[in-house]
């Protein structure tokens, strides 16, 4: 699905650049669109959260790892943007994520078995994004754009007293991120359509341990980290 998403996406960009491009007529739409302090929007997407992990050294054997099956999850969100100057924006994407993360681990002393975790994942994600793009050419303005951004998973399980043991798979319930993406401003008649891909990258370990300190499940994991992809539609 993640796939299909990005072909659509570029391939409408394509067509839509070489149409302003070389295209003799070149109306510009809503040519005061961006003169404003304040504007505001929405977002649309879809993410794919994916888990990166980081084993300790000794305790967990090179022929056992953890696989990581990727389900494409959908966004919902609002954006407020303050205007810094013509190339410079700050903007503020507060977002609702649906995501599921399928996890396999081997069992050391079965070898051949395998035990299922589905985490899935109800994040409130607030990123603070500064967005720096390039002069507008007729109706589009490419952008790339990074930040800082913190989520509460709502379905982290971090207090539940029941662990993998009982079937319950926990992590943290507040996470830290790096984001870094670019996307293109178009300019339609009525309105601003603004797709683009960025990437996170948790900063902090969102682990939380099981209580017995040999479990199969956490003993070998010395950091888990979230990564993900979103490919976001914005319309203002």
């Amino acid at each position: 699905m993640k796939k299909v998403v990005l072909i659509i996406l570029i391939a409408f960009a394509s067509q839509v650049v070489n149409a302003q491009l070389f295209s003799k007529e070149r109306v510009r739409n809503l040519q005061n669109f961006d003169k404003k302090r304040l504007s505001y929007g929405y977002i649309l997407g879809f993410n794919s959260y994916n888990f990166n992990f980081d084993y300790t050294a000794d305790e967990f054997d090179d022929d056992i790892i953890v696989q990581n099956d990727v389900i494409t999850g959908f966004n919902v969100g609002l954006l407020g943007n303050l205007r810094i100057n013509d190339y410079l924006d700050l903007r503020l994407e507060p977002l609702v994520t649906f995501s599921q993360r399928n996890l396999e681990f081997t069992d050391p002393d079965i070898g051949e078995e395998f035990r299922m975790r589905e985490v899935r994942s109800t994040y409130i994600h607030i990123p603070l994004l500064l967005k720096v793009s390039t002069k507008r050419l007729n109706n589009f303005k490419p952008f790339i754009v990074g930040g800082l951004s913190t989520s509460i998973n709502l379905s982290s399980n971090e207090d539940n007293p029941d662990d993998n043991q009982d079937g319950q798979f926990r992590m943290t319930t507040n996470t830290s991120y790096f984001e870094l993406g670019f996307g293109i401003d178009f300019y339609l008649h009525y309105f601003k359509f603004t797709p683009s891909i960025r990437g996170i990258f948790a900063s902090s370990d969102e682990l939380v341990r099981d209580d017995d300190e040999f479990s199969p499940y956490t003993s070998g994991i010395d950091k888990l980290r979230t990564q993900g992809v979103f490919i976001n539609f914005t319309f203002q």
